[in-house]
């Protein structure tokens, strides 16, 4: 019922493609991959797979979204609150923040648990030619991976409508011969079913320790029955011409002209409050089910269904930016963009964005974790988790402005989740009533902060503001889309619930005003007057942000839906009584309530910049004074080595676009390329001496682009706010803005020269055009229609649902 409540709720537009667009929306290359890093993933939300493209022999590394470790368990500590209320005096009236993080420590839980692998296909080829004119490609357009040399050709996808990875291989007539085989790096063993098809079952670990952190024993494995979670892959091959032979636990086709490979996969899983001990006989016929109706139908029928399903999606935006396609491979053209200027590699990068996020996410699944869907590692980096002080978020940033709002559900399911989840650890931990959730979390919802009861640091491990930052999509995915339906029943129980959490957590300060404790600006620590180093004390700049948004939030909800009119009014109140932002000694906005000196002026997360971005408290226009103060705090992590990260990066670049400079955001963009962005377009974050694969920065990275170029928040759509003299011409077409409103933008010279506007909600709007141009015509059809001046220089319109209008510019 949920979801087809959503569905109904999207724009008719939404749901009709923009025409085909040309080859700038391919990354191709002229050598196999060699790490897993390098692969080109797909994927249809639930299952993933990674191809790397080799010639004699071929890996597909493959995922299914619910296969975790570990099963639903108890986490909340049930001391936790016994140290409330020390903490609270040590950091509010002596000071002595050092001390209070050691109690911190004590609230603490068990780590979570970590996505882990599925399996690996192996293919091993024999009797092909010498490779000549190599090449390997996945067309964004179709989501297809191909690679082709010497007359063989292999082209990968996997299908939302039918549930399989599809693998065709085509040779020379009678020329194509070789193995199959699967493995897993979970527990596991194959076999032979049929003489064509291959069967892997396993079982997950019942614990897995996060990578960074060191025990003896950190895969542990339990016969007990609903002690981690058993899975099923199944590989069916067909052949045209030649034959298929079982061999040794492995498939052999001989003297074929093509074969296809059908993939399907099950898992134990039944739901995050459900132990998943589903049996085995029941996983089997699930993915069976799966496969055989798949096997029914021709390639091309697959093939087919598949193209049309993404680009249903992918087609409703499409970026141009004016320059032609490279003929360079893709990885040549990252590294010659800082000597050779290519936006073209921008706008790719973009819709690669909107790719990851359709591969990753849809209606049904679990959300994008830190890689999305893609993981090779039993003990994945941060154990491929959902790390909720930016990460988690960060994934959903393109999800409205990108026209992929079916894509931002599934976030909202694991919201729904942790609500109900974090109602009990807000009891354990806090006394409190409400929800609230911490720094990590799982496939089993948990919303206690992990550490193992005391090891990990308070500054990540006891941050609790996630509740309110995950209700900010509920909020804007109404704002977006003006669905009432989804508001009543979706987003403000789960708001409300924040909302309480947040109003029983406040405390006076000194001053009798009303603050967070204790309180962690993200993963960044202080130095005390007595040159101690510390995580907790009280109103961390982000604290207050975030409550200051769900109580304003949830009082316009209560509002509009005439509901709750007593506890609206105690949000009022506590709002009046908010301890202030403060600006530094340095004119920055300060991170924490006290201006202390930071341990790491260029630490990557800028999370007291919140209003700013994601946030929509600071603007240029509307709060001129904060929004200085927040650019200051820029300068500063910037000049200090901040943003090295992929998706800090990323933060910094929308941060610069909602400053509406576009000069700067493109400078961000370039950094983001040069230094954090590996050969495939994979977001990058520095480990040891290397470098993994962390998704967020594709996505946060999108989102900024699509903000330099189209604006919603501070009350009126601003056009081009943030055009960078880099990319003088081009256009956008099918971004979405609040109240529900697709709009195409084009631009010459640096100046808008049109622009059309498809409401499918009826209602007023205010328009402002570009930097030191102005609207001079709103045409309805061919009919003007009626403008209205407001302060500030932009007009105000009133749009009908379904009418297309067009802009006109001076």
């Amino acid at each position: 019922m949920k979801r087809r409540r959503f569905l109904a709720s999207l724009p008719a537009a939404a749901l009709d493609a923009q025409p085909a667009q040309g080859g700038e929306l391919v990354l191709w290359y002229n050598a196999p991959s060699k790490l897993w890093t390098d692969a080109l993933p797909l994927g249809n939300g639930r299952l993933g797979a990674m191809v790397f493209g080799g010639v004699s022999s071929e890996r597909l590394q493959l995922n299914e979204d619910t296969l975790w470790s570990g099963f639903p368990k108890i986490w909340n500590n049930p001391k936790a609150k016994d140290h409330l209320a020390e903490i609270r005096r040590l950091v509010l009236e002596a000071e002595d923040y050092a001390a209070a993080d050691k109690l911190c420590a004590k609230m603490q839980g068990p780590y979570n648990q970590s996505y882990q692998p599925l399996a690996d296909l192996r293919l091993e080829f024999s009797g092909l030619p010498a490779p000549s004119g190599y090449r390997r490609d996945l067309d964004l357009d179709t989501a297809i991976a191909s690679v082709s040399f010497s007359g063989h050709r292999r082209e990968t996808f996997v299908s939302a409508p039918d549930q399989v990875i599809v693998t065709r291989i085509t040779a020379p007539a009678g020329s194509l011969n070789f193995t199959i085989a699967i493995d897993s790096p979970v527990r596991s063993a194959s076999t032979t079913e049929g003489g064509d098809t291959l069967v892997l079952r396993g079982k997950a670990p019942a614990h897995v320790d996060p990578n960074y952190y060191r025990t003896p024993n950190p895969i542990r494995y339990d016969d007990t029955e609903g002690m981690g979670m058993r899975f099923e892959a199944r590989a069916k091959v067909l052949a045209e011409g030649g034959a298929v032979k079982a061999d040794a636990g492995k498939l052999r086709v001989e003297g074929a002209r093509a074969a296809t490979i059908l993939i399907s996969a099950a898992t134990g899983f039944r739901g995050f409050k459900r132990v998943p001990d589903l049996s085995a006989e029941a996983i089997s016929a699930a993915a069976r089910k799966h496969l055989d109706a798949a096997a029914r139908q021709p390639y091309n029928a697959l093939k087919a269904r598949h193209i049309a399903d993404h680009q249903r999606l992918f087609r409703r935006v499409s970026l141009d930016l004016g320059k032609p396609v490279s003929e360079l491979p893709t990885g040549e053209r990252l590294k010659a963009f800082k000597a050779q200027p290519d936006p073209q590699l921008l706008a790719l990068y973009f819709q690669y964005g909107r790719y990851l996020l359709i591969a990753s996410s849809r209606p049904g699944t679990q959300p994008a974790n830190l890689q999305g869907i893609w993981n090779e590692s039993v003990r994945p980096p941060w154990s491929s988790n959902w790390t909720t002080n930016i990460n988690a978020q960060m994934n959903y940033w393109p999800a409205e402005t990108c026209n992929l709002a079916e894509c931002h559900e599934p976030l909202f399911d694991l919201i729904e989740g942790l609500a109900e989840n974090g109602r009990n650890t807000a009891e354990f931990n806090y006394g409190l009533k409400g929800w609230v959730c911490h720094h990590n979390t799982d496939l089993w919802r948990q919303t206690a902060p992990v550490g193992d009861y005391g090891k990990g640091s308070p500054t990540w491990a006891n941050w609790n503001m996630a509740a309110p930052w995950f209700c900010a999509h509920l909020w804007e995915h109404f704002l977006f889309s003006r669905d009432t339906e989804f508001l009543i029943h979706r987003a403000y129980p789960v708001m409300k619930g924040a909302a309480e959490f947040c109003l029983g957590l406040l405390v006076p300060d000194k001053q009798g005003r009303l603050t967070t404790c204790p309180s962690f600006s993200t993963e960044n620590v202080f130095i005390t007057p007595d040159g101690k180093t510390a995580a907790a004390s009280a109103g961390c700049t982000m604290d207050l942000a975030l409550v200051r948004e769900i109580f304003t939030n949830t009082i316009e909800a209560a509002s509009l839906l005439g509901v709750d009119a007593e506890f609206s009014q105690q949000l009022s109140t506590a709002l009046s009584k908010l301890a202030p932002y403060q600006t530094g000694a340095r004119g920055q906005l300060q991170e924490w309530s006290k201006d202390f000196k930071e341990r790491e002026p260029g630490h990557r997360h800028m999370s007291h910049m919140y209003p700013l971005y994601p946030g929509s408290e600071f603007t240029v226009r509307g709060t001129p004074q904060w929004a200085q103060a927040a650019r200051r705090s820029l300068e500063l992590r910037l000049e200090a080595g901040g943003a090295y990260t992929g998706w800090s990066r990323a933060w910094s670049i929308a941060f610069w676009a909602r400053l509406e400079e576009g000069t700067k955001a493109h400078e961000g963009l370039a950094k983001l390329l040069e230094l954090s962005t590996g050969p495939n377009l994979f977001d990058t974050h520095p480990a040891g001496q290397g470098w993994i694969f962390q998704i967020d920065g594709n996505f946060g990275a999108a989102a900024a682009i699509a903000e330099m170029l189209l604006q919603s928040h501070a009350g009126e759509i601003h056009l081009l706010p943030a055009l960078p003299p880099q990319w003088p011409t081009g256009s956008v077409k099918g971004l979405r803005a609040r109240g529900s409103i697709e709009i195409d933008i084009a631009w010459s010279a640096g100046k808008a020269i049109s622009a059309e506007l498809r409401p499918s909600k009826t209602g007023p709007v205010s328009l402002r055009a570009p930097r030191n141009q102005r609207i001079k015509a709103v045409l309805a059809g061919t009919s003007p229609f009626s403008l209205s001046p407001r302060p500030g220089g932009s007009i105000e319109a009133r749009l009908l649902a379904g009418r297309k209008y067009r802009l006109e510019f001076s």
